[in-house]
């Protein structure tokens, strides 16, 4: 069983495909979207429970449940075909976010919240030595990890290969990039591919990307947050592709 935390991540679990158990609300809270929650969880059949902050507190692993967490199924993850099967769906262009060793939860949730509103496909990380879907991920995402395609992976770099073969450009988020990020192509199918926070794109990977974009940096500061780079690249893609 998985927890979500936070009134919004619990509103769009409701709104998605995700089967939930129990929602826990703290006693003396109310308001509109207290109202919609309890209102939605009945007519789904879900257990609501008012009980106390200290519960609450106990139970939570966000440090900010907002006074609800719900208990449910964990969140299904897709394969790398779905997501490029989705896209074909759409009859569109697949774009697919691709992590390298994020392992910070709060960047994590930003970057699937950015990708979701922009319109990506879906979202590729890494099993091991990266963050994985956690309630502070779900948290930060602010309820779009129920909606958007995330697909756990046992090797980027063997990933990427099978992207290329599918035909997807791969673009790698570099400070060292040879063009800045508005002067690449980055229409058409592509693959986005977001580094580390400490340590930015592993070698091999770096290697695999077809091109490499950089953000230019005008001030004294040397890097941006990875999931402000990644916004910034996003939007990009999409300004592209309107």
């Amino acid at each position: 069983m998985a927890k979500i935390e936070g009134r919004n991540p619990v509103i769009e679990a409701l709104k998605g495909n995700r089967k939930l158990d129990r929602i826990l609300i703290k006693n003396d809270i109310s308001g509109d979207k207290i109202d919609w929650i309890i209102s939605q969880a009945r007519r789904q059949g879900v257990i609501v429970e008012r009980v106390s902050r200290n519960t609450l507190d106990k139970l939570a692993l966000s440090h900010a449940h907002q006074g609800v967490i719900a208990i449910g199924e964990t969140l299904t993850l897709v394969s790398v075909d779905d997501i490029l099967k989705y896209a074909y769906q759409r009859d569109e262009q697949p774009f697919i976010i691709i992590l390298d060793q994020i392992q910070d939860p709060h960047n994590f949730g930003s970057i699937i919240r950015t990708s979701y509103a922009a319109g990506a496909h879906g979202i590729i990380f890494q099993e091991k030595r990266a963050v994985g879907v956690t309630p502070v991920v779900a948290k930060s995402s602010a309820g779009a990890i129920e909606h958007i395609r995330l697909a756990e992976v046992t090797n980027i770099n063997q990933t990427i290969d099978r992207l290329k073969e599918e035909g997807l450009w791969i673009a790698g988020a570099d400070m060292q990039g040879q063009q800045a990020h508005y002067q690449a192509d980055l229409k058409g199918k592509i693959g986005l591919v977001i580094g580390s926070e400490g340590q930015g794109l592993r070698r091999l990977t770096r290697e695999k990307c077809d091109f490499l974009i950089k953000i230019p940096m005008l001030g004294e500061l040397g890097s941006l947050n990875a999931s402000v780079a990644a916004a910034i690249i996003i939007y990009e893609i999409v300004r592209q592709r309107a």
